[in-house]
């Protein structure tokens, strides 16, 4: 039986994040070939935290910058080792070399966090975002960590076009993978217009893309109101801080309902989803639920960037606050444009989000990596001089502060 460690940077949250519920795709499909999985951690337990025992997968709790690992990873020996974000990669990557020299080592980058924070700096800097950037220290460690991996997971076909481009990364070390949905899972019927009512919107608070967005929503909601006086705006999301409490208003119908027990529920019972994203990067949890529900979503180019392709959007894309806003209104209002949105769910769903033939691609990726592993490395000698190099200050370091704490 072929041996997974997972090194994950937090425990999964499926209903608290897209991050979440994209690992746990990405764990059922390695147990889905009877592959023998653990999940290990250095990040604190959380209450919204997934019970992985159902799914058979083992959890070990981990220690950042201790030979500990060392003893552990050894005693486990795993055939694959995939990391939760290029931090962890960081953190554990050198000590599964030494330890592990032929694992297969997979990244999975869940979005590009230079992409997310160059365009957040320049969002604050209140000037449009530029290639130049991208050019940051983040990048520098991120590019880093996705060459001294055997392969990457690319959640954005976006994000895809921009590590070949922008920073000239090897194509045999990527794999476009988006979230993964189980096709035949999939509501067969859900709430007609009539039955829905109200906006909705959700995302994790502790996520800066989504809390610019109910700042933002902020400036788009009075527009909406003054048109629909009678409609409500539903905002979810779990760990809703203080400073977001404080924004629920029952007379202007602006409501902060925090924690959702079921996202699913809470988007079927919405007519119109709303996402306007900023900035950020990879693909939105949040629209890909809107499409499984059959509820139309206005977003911006940021919010679909990545998900549709030449295909049309189910529902509209606009970047103008007044345009973004008219366009939720006349979604709201129109039920032809409400039921040809969601045949376009329906067909996007279907074309790019199909799990049977994801995970197959996947698998398939892993096993011709794993086949010629040595001959994959020698074709990557960026990736092998950053390990000699990069990694042994790396090493150095860890073994340096494990020394001064104890």
């Amino acid at each position: 039986m072929k041996k997974v460690l997972v090194i994950g940077y937090v425990w999964p949250e499926p209903n608290s994040s897209a991050a979440g519920t994209h690992m746990m795709s990405l764990l059922n499909t390695f147990r889905a070939q009877n592959w023998q999985v653990e999940f290990a951690s250095p990040a604190q337990k959380t209450e919204h935290m997934e019970n992985l025992d159902q799914y058979g997968i083992t959890t070990q709790t981990i220690a950042l910058n201790c030979s500990s690992f060392d003893e552990y990873v050894s005693a486990y020996a795993p055939d694959i080792v995939m990391f939760d974000r290029f931090m962890m990669e960081e953190q554990f990557g050198w000590r599964v070399d030494k330890h592990c020299p032929t694992a297969t080592k997979i990244l999975d980058t869940e979005d590009l966090q230079c992409l997310r924070n160059a365009r957040h700096e320049a969002h604050k800097g209140n000037r449009a975002f530029s290639k130049s950037d991208l050019h940051s220290d983040i990048a520098k460690r991120e590019i880093a960590a996705i060459l001294r991996c055997d392969l990457s997971l690319i959640i954005s076909s976006f994000e895809m076009q921009l590590l070949a481009e922008v920073f000239n990364v090897d194509s045999r070390l990527l794999h476009l993978l988006p979230f993964m949905v189980d096709l035949q899972a999939l509501p067969t019927q859900t709430k007609s217009f009539s039955e829905r009512t109200h906006f909705m919107t959700i995302g994790n608070f502790r996520h800066a893309p989504n809390w610019d967005a109910v700042l933002y929503l902020q400036k788009i909601w009075p527009l909406i109101r003054k048109q629909l006086p009678a409609a409500e705006l539903h905002i979810y999301g779990s760990y809703p801080p203080p400073k977001a409490t404080a924004l629920h208003n029952p007379k202007t119908g602006f409501l902060i309902k925090g924690w959702a027990d079921d996202a699913y529920k809470v988007m079927e019972d919405a007519r119109v989803c709303l996402s306007p994203l900023r900035f950020g990067a990879g693909i939105k949890g949040k629209l890909l639920e809107a499409m499984i529900m059959q509820t139309p979503s206005i977003t911006t180019s940021i919010g679909s960037e990545g998900m549709h392709g030449e295909l049309p959007w189910p529902g509209k894309i606009e970047n103008d606050p007044h345009d973004f806003a008219n366009a939720a209104v006349a979604l709201y209002q129109n039920e032809c444009d409400f039921l040809n949105a969601q045949k376009n769910a329906h067909t996007l769903l279907n074309i790019r989000y199909d799990k049977s033939q994801l995970a197959v691609d996947f698998i398939n990726k892993i096993n011709a990596i794993e086949a010629e592993l040595p001959a994959h490395r020698e074709a990557n000698f960026t990736g092998q001089m950053l390990k000699h190099h990069t990694m042994r200050s790396t090493q150095y370091m860890a073994q340096w502060i494990e020394a001064k704490n104890r």
